[in-house]
């Protein structure tokens, strides 16, 4: 991709050019949601508002899109409740929270709101699809053919949003468990990264440890915020 194009401009292409002929193991199915025009409308109005500039950003890794926030809106963390109600980008989708979301619009919240906080991150994801399996989501490591079968996208997205000028010294994973595990192997064979930092999925808060959801905002906060490439 042009170096020269702006940041929303790079992202909208990639996922735009996605070829959704996947083959997956018997009974797993592809959540591709880029056919749809709504989808494209929401994520056009969403890239084009907050990353329409060529400045780096700190990368956020989560595990792959869900088939109640990024499988609908395009955007990931982002259900079409939040997309209307905390980016102001009003759109026709039926109006569901997805549990990931209400945590990290609560975390983006807490550090300036969307505007301060999409300046300095890019939320994104190991595996660029999502999946499900008996209508539920389904994870790239939840089978080991499922991700044999999906490595070589997981690579190829995973440098392509390197292009995009996103900053590699740092990366911060979303998943303490097996995304940090497979991310952290990849990243042994592909160097990407200087060091990846593993964090809390907004789901494992949101489902085990509701109660004291404050505290790991504000740990995951100071985390994010003390993640200054500059001075590693």
């Amino acid at each position: 991709m042009s170096m020269s194009k702006k940041l929303d401009q790079r992202i909208l292409e990639y996922f735009k050019g996605i070829d959704p002929n996947w083959k997956l193991p018997k009974g797993v199915s592809l959540i591709y949601p880029f056919n749809q025009t709504d989808t494209l409308e929401a994520m056009t109005a969403f890239y084009s508002k907050y990353y329409h500039d060529s400045e780096p950003r700190k990368l956020i890794l989560g595990i792959n899109p869900g088939r109640l926030g990024a499988g609908v809106t395009g955007v990931p963390f982002t259900d079409p409740i939040h997309l209307a109600e905390h980016c102001a980008i009003e759109n026709p989708f039926k109006k569901k929270h997805e549990l990931s979301s209400i945590y990290v619009f609560e975390l983006i919240k807490s550090m300036g709101g969307p505007d301060e906080f999409f300046r300095k991150f890019y939320i994104s994801s190991t595996c660029p699809l999502g999946f499900t399996k008996d209508g539920i989501n389904y994870n790239y490591y939840d089978d080991p053919k499922l991700f044999k079968a999906v490595k070589k996208y997981i690579v190829q997205y995973i440098e392509e949003q390197i292009d995009f000028g996103l900053e590699v010294d740092q990366v911060f994973c979303w998943g303490k468990g097996k995304n940090y595990k497979f991310l952290n192997k990849l990243n042994q064979e592909y160097n990407w990264f200087k060091k990846i930092v593993p964090q809390p999925h907004p789901r494992w808060i949101m489902q085990y440890r509701r109660k004291t959801m404050e505290d790991w905002k504000d740990q995951m906060a100071m985390e994010l915020e003390g993640a200054n490439i500059e001075n590693l």
